[in-house]
């Protein structure tokens, strides 16, 4: 079983809206915090989004006024709202585990998905 699997994804134009899903295996899961990265093409990864079990969230600065980030525990599943996407917003989306929140949202992780390509187009 793939430690975590990406769903969504693809192209959108620009004040589009899009959702990502990302299902965690059991093990993974465990390590508690869960979210998003990104690598657009010629720029540094970034930390997106990240959830924990106990809900808590953070997203970065340049999406929190745009991007929602979900949780079902049942379903060992997150969820990323994408509303007002913005051609900048183009990159690989990556589903991220980590012990700790932040890590994520600074681009760290512990586990990282396949990840899935978001295009957004002016």
């Amino acid at each position: 079983q793939a430690q975590l699997t990406e769903y969504g994804g693809g192209s959108v134009q620009s004040g589009g809206s899009m959702r990502l899903s990302c299902e965690a295996s059991e093990s993974t899961d465990k390590r508690g915090c869960l979210g998003w990265v990104r690598e657009a093409k010629g720029k540094l990864r970034e930390g997106v989004a990240a959830i924990c079990r106990d809900g808590s969230a953070r997203l970065a600065e340049s999406v929190k006024e745009r991007f929602t980030i979900s949780r079902d525990n049942a379903k060992r599943t997150i969820y990323l709202q994408m509303n007002s996407l913005k051609p900048e917003d183009t990159a690989m989306y990556y589903c991220a585990a980590a012990e700790v929140q932040w890590w994520i949202i600074q681009g760290d992780y512990n586990v990282r998905g396949q990840g899935t390509q978001v295009t957004v187009s002016s």
